[in-house]
């Protein structure tokens, strides 16, 4: 892999100074606010996080409130988002710095790493652009900047294909400067060097990419094929009381650990949708129930499956809720549901019952 002329950085970093996007993390060198904005920008676009960032850094102003507050009111500050593991260690991580710190950021590499949620990526990303740390920080953008500069032929995303990022980035990286050169590959590849039709004719590094020269700068970062995402049907109960409906809590540990939801589970080979739904719900609260008329049906995917969730009204016809395969369960009236935390899935069924509600 031939390294580019440092004549490379000094045209990136130029470009950056004029072109930089104004983002409320970038306006000040607090590790606290950084680390969260870090967090949030994992798996979410920025145009979606900013207002999170906003709402919670207004919420959590910094990492002492945040270890104080309780998990639940942090994953409703954070419903929405989705991939709610980062909301679980982002507190965890809090209350360690709290306990181990004193509140203070650690300043090295290797403490950051030792932090619930924190991967090589947001280590050096905070350590860079906080505290000024010569590393680099190689984000999803700036692997697409790299490995389009080095046309380069493994696959990111494989331990070979990360090294020779790691590498090049090391080399490119300009002492002292390392917060911007990171924060610029980062703009470059979210403004001119995106995944689909790169504004090449913009970018003020194209003399020295190879991909550009190759005449297909779309070819890079190269990608295996992944393999197709499993698919399960999953059902869900609306059980009311009056005004009240049951909802269960998730183990804190697990996918979706902490949130609430309309209590039910997966389908199993050769079982009907109806079946399901009176099974889990005597094996998870032991209750009975009669399941009635079908209310919605909604179809999410996650990262590492696809579900469709079938909605019905369910009428209580015996036993006392009590969590057995879950956390904690409520009757709660549906006024209220807006206080508690729910995946994106549950959320449209708040919303349903709410709209049926305010039309009674």
């Amino acid at each position: 892999m031939d390294i580019p002329n440092p004549e490379l950085v000094e045209a990136l970093l130029r470009w950056y100074a004029a072109n930089r996007r104004d983002l409320p993390w970038r306006r000040q060198r607090d590790p606290y606010a950084i680390w969260v904005a870090e967090v949030m920008l994992q798996q979410t676009r920025v145009e979606t996080a900013i207002s999170y960032y906003e709402r919670f850094l207004t919420r959590f102003p910094n990492v002492h409130e945040l270890a104080a507050a309780p998990l639940e009111e942090v994953l409703k500050a954070w419903e929405g988002l989705g991939y709610y593991a980062r909301a679980r260690h982002l507190h965890r991580a809090a209350r360690l710095l709290v306990e181990k710190y004193g509140g203070e950021f650690p300043q090295t590499f290797k403490e950051w790493r030792r932090l619930p949620g924190v991967g090589p990526y947001i280590a050096a990303a905070v350590l860079s652009i906080a505290f000024g740390q010569d590393l680099p920080a190689i984000d999803g953008n700036a692997i697409r900047v790299l490995a389009r500069l080095a046309a380069m032929e493994e696959d990111p995303r494989r331990p070979a294909g990360r090294q020779r990022l790691q590498t090049l980035a090391e080399q490119l990286l300009p002492s002292g400067r390392a917060g911007d050169f990171n924060q610029a590959l980062m703009d470059l590849g979210a403004t001119l060097c995106t995944p689909k039709a790169p504004r090449c004719s913009e970018c003020p590094i194209q003399m020295f990419c190879a991909a550009f020269r190759q005449g297909k700068p779309e070819a890079f970062p190269v990608r295996t094929p992944r393999r197709r995402l499993p698919h399960y049907d999953v059902t869900a109960g609306i059980i009311q009381d009056g005004d009240r409906v049951l909802i269960a809590q998730r183990p804190p540990q697990g996918m979706l650990g902490g949130l609430w939801e309309f209590p039910g589970g997966k389908v199993e080979p050769g079982e009907g949708l109806e079946d399901c739904l009176k099974r889990e719900l005597q094996e998870e609260l032991g209750i009975e129930v009669k399941v009635e008329e079908p209310v919605m049906t909604i179809r999410h995917t996650y990262t590492h499956m696809r579900i469709t969730l079938h909605v019905f009204r369910c009428r209580w016809i015996g036993g006392t809720p009590q969590p057995i395969g879950c956390a904690d369960v409520r009757w709660v009236p549906i006024a209220e549901l807006e206080r508690y935390p729910f995946p994106n899935t549950d959320r449209k069924i708040v919303e349903r019952l709410r709209r049926e509600s305010h039309e009674a």
